[in-house]
């Protein structure tokens, strides 16, 4: 038997002020659905969630949610008035007894649910936000860009979790990787219409061009029908007129045709100049290290950094990365050691923060204003790799209309914002760029452009970014920053760092091996651990104390007397989540005594 959607639009349009943003748009979410929701930035995705979630009226049409299922909204700026901790809004949604839910999100999303609301970066109060909506487990959950501001490894948690839940869920996000590894279907908006294909995120960029390639070889199929019936109008309609009415009549059914098709909106005209080559050694650094209040952030370390390569800084958040990266560019001192900077320098900086960027000028001025872009005596243009350009003009080749050239910054997304700051690094010459988090907001075919287009640029790349699947396009040095101060060079991106650790296997590779050849491998030849055991063997401590650790919290709910009779569903479910953490910590034993044994043998 067929179970009810859990969620159900019907005829939507939507109109801000303009041209309409949906307008007929059906959509149905059943039970067990993953879906990723995509389109360019400025499509409409967050607007669609808000309707999903019913936080946004349409002018038109119908929104059906069945009794008993609940629908869960991350937004990306939660409002959290009136709650005093981080951990007081997360939890403001569950029953009593179950706060417990919060701090185990809380531990894999790293944040303190006990930072006071006032002090928490917006980073933080995302992660609030999301554990918020996994310890809520509602019937549908609807995430709006999860991962921005979360490290790999708390991206991997949020993996593991959307892997292991039988909630439907629909999420934004431009993180390639993060996208193949969760969902097993796609709703894609482009200009006002949903498209849904059944296959997860993997493909999805093929789909999506063989529909443009249709629509495009269609079009043009429409353009000579055109042309034609213009042709014949033109030289013969005063000697046909009477007969040939309906055949004028269809010409202009064609031409209003032709005339309501959208035009896809193009790629942002993003280019880079290279300015005076640079010297062949961009940045060597011997034995740096660096530490805050006693708290040690980079043991000695020495890296070189050669013209034209692209250097990857991967870690956790608040490891260090932004300020080893400060280190290595001259902007901060290290506490010892050297860092010695190339000849013939020309930085382009773009900063994670958007510090550059003035949130109540606006865009005009951002651009005309900047004393080494805008062109003096004139306030309406810029110099763009060495020739000036008006102001509006620039603004279009980065996808802004001529109204939001005079909108305040503080109105655009945060993807627009991001495409602010590259149309201003991008118009000036450089040959070392610095990117903080470039990825953060920007949609896939905008990665897609500016990863082309550092592959072509001559200069050198330094780089931190938590996408796996842009560092391992775009990398040819990836710098692990692994906690303690510790920090290592690994040859590749991140997926060949993390065949260098033992963490992966290419799985080509691996698809080629017999059997008995994989179990040599694994066992490294039958004496001592290979690099993957030695890796489980090192990070099993951990996962059994977390486990001990959430017990423990079990346990304190459990016994409670009550609960049985006065929430006999609650108590069912906290033992059932009980004897599973019990189950794992004693695999999780046997494998550490049983690795420790065979280590102890090598």
């Amino acid at each position: 038997m067929a179970r009810a959607p859990l969620l159900q639009l019907s005829d939507i349009a939507l109109t801000f002020g303009g041209d309409p943003v949906f307008d007929g748009l059906d959509l149905v979410v059943q039970p067990g659905d993953r879906l990723a929701l995509v389109g360019r930035n400025g499509s409409g995705k967050s607007t669609l969630m808000k309707v999903m979630a019913g936080l946004v009226e349409p002018d038109r049409g119908g929104r059906v949610v069945p009794p008993g299922v609940s629908v869960g909204y991350m937004e990306q700026h939660p409002e959290m008035a009136g709650f005093a901790t981080l951990g007081d809004f997360a939890a403001s949604g569950l029953a009593p007894g179950e706060e417990y839910r919060v701090e185990m999100a809380a531990e894999g999303l790293k944040f303190d649910p006990a930072t006071t609301v006032t002090a928490a970066s917006g980073g933080e109060r995302r992660r609030a936000a999301l554990a918020k909506l996994m310890a809520e487990a509602p019937g549908l959950m609807l995430l709006d860009e999860p991962t921005n501001h979360l490290d790999i490894d708390a991206i991997g948690w949020l993996e593991a979790q959307l892997a292991e839940t039988r909630t439907a869920f629909i999420l934004i996000s431009h993180d390639r990787a993060f996208l193949r590894a969760v969902t097993r279907g796609v709703l894609w908006i482009d200009r006002g219409a949903v498209r849904r294909r059944e296959k997860g995120f993997d493909g999805f960029e093929t789909w999506r061009d063989t529909v443009w390639a249709e629509e495009d070889a269609a079009r043009h199929k429409l353009d000579r029908k055109i042309k034609s019936e213009g042709r014949w109008a033109v030289e013969g309609i005063s000697a046909r007129r009477k007969r040939n009415q309906g055949r004028v009549r269809a010409l202009q059914e064609l031409r209003a045709e032709r005339a309501a098709q959208i035009r896809r909106q193009g790629t942002a005209g993003m280019a880079l100049e290279a300015g005076e080559k640079s010297g062949r050694r961009v940045i060597e650094a011997r034995d740096i290290s660096k530490a805050y209040d006693g708290k040690l952030i980079l043991r000695p370390f020495s890296l070189r950094v050669l013209r034209g390569d692209r250097v990857a800084f991967v870690g956790a958040n608040g490891v260090g990365k932004t300020t080893l990266l400060k280190m290595l560019t001259g902007e901060l001192e290290p506490d010892s050691g050297a860092v010695t900077l190339g000849t013939n320098l020309e930085m382009a900086v773009f900063d994670q923060n958007r510090s550059t960027l003035d949130p109540d000028a606006t865009l005009w001025d951002s651009l005309a204003g900047d004393r080494e872009i805008g062109v003096s005596g004139k306030a309406d243009q810029v110099m763009v790799r060495g020739a000036p350009k008006h102001v509006v003009g620039y603004l279009k080749e980065f996808l802004f209309s001529e109204a939001q050239a005079r909108a305040p910054v503080r109105s655009l997304s945060g993807g627009e914002k991001a495409r602010l700051i590259l149309a201003k690094i991008m118009a000036k010459p450089s040959n070392l760029l610095v990117l903080d988090e470039p990825t953060n907001d920007l949609d896939i075919e905008t990665l897609d452009l500016l990863q082309e287009i550092l592959g072509d640029y001559p200069g050198t790349v330094l780089l931190v970014s938590h996408d796996r699947d842009f560092i391992d396009r775009v990398a040819t040095t990836t710098v692990a920053m692994e906690g303690d101060g510790r920090a290592v060079a690994y040859a590749g991106g991140w997926s060949d760092y993390r065949a260098q650790r033992g963490e992966q296997e290419p799985v080509a590779e691996t698809a080629k091996k017999p059997v008995k050849a994989e179990k040599q491998t694994s066992r490294n030849n039958g004496n001592g651990l290979s690099f993957s055991e030695k890796h489980r063997l090192k990070t099993l401590p951990g996962e059994i104390e977390k486990l001990e650790a959430e017990i423990a919290k079990l346990g304190v709910f459990l016994s409670d007397p009550t609960l049985f009779s006065t929430a006999p569903a609650k108590f069912a479910k906290a033992s059932a989540a009980l004897v599973e953490r019990q189950t794992a910590l004693a695999r999780a034993e046997e494998d550490w005594l049983d690795l420790e044994e065979r280590a102890g043998r090598d």
